[in-house]
């Protein structure tokens, strides 16, 4: 069975930069090994329910990266079901670059970087922005926090990995991200 994020990540490209530096034997084994990783386990659904920040990347039907900070109160990741997520769209500097990507580009990326625990969370899938879903912005709204609502961005997980915690600095709360 190969990974669902070996599938998406690995292109021929990729393979052959493998290839090209010594590591493509390893990976081939990677990419044969359980468990599929196209949905998230309880384990990787309480990261998302302890986040409080997330990077979302998405892509312009040119094929520009996009990257974009969310953020919002402890848990403001909902997980709707083991491949589906959504989090609130709050009201920003009004660019809408990452619902512009999605209105024309579905596939978005999801970091999630925890530097107190030294973990990183990465997940492919398929989004879009929700205007008129009352019942899911009730899902996604966090009543004590209080930014304004503006849509929710809903994910299908395709994939997910986690890598080594080398090189992700170890930050305590409340210190300097300089060190």
């Amino acid at each position: 069975m190969t990974r669902a994020f070996t599938a998406l990540a690995f292109s021929p490209s990729v393979r052959a930069a493998q290839l090209r530096y010594g590591s493509r034997d390893r990976m081939e084994k990677l990419a044969s090994r359980d468990p599929d990783r196209a949905s998230l386990p309880e384990e990787m659904q309480g990261r998302l329910r302890r986040a409080k920040s997330v990077i979302v990347g998405t892509v312009s039907h040119e094929g520009w990266p996009h990257v974009q900070h969310r953020g919002g109160p402890r848990g403001f990741i909902k997980v709707l079901a083991p491949d589906e997520l959504a989090f609130a769209d709050y009201s920003g500097n009004r660019q809408y670059i990452t619902v512009g990507n999605l209105a024309e580009n579905d596939r978005m990326f999801l970091l999630l970087l925890d530097y107190a625990q030294g973990t990183r969370l990465k997940i492919w899938g398929r989004g879009e922005a929700v205007d008129d879903d009352p019942a899911l912005f009730e899902r996604v709204r966090d009543p004590d926090y209080p930014a304004k609502v503006e849509r929710v961005i809903r994910m299908r997980v395709e994939a997910w990995d986690t890598n080594c915690n080398s090189h992700i600095p170890r930050l305590l709360p409340g210190t300097d991200a300089d060190g």
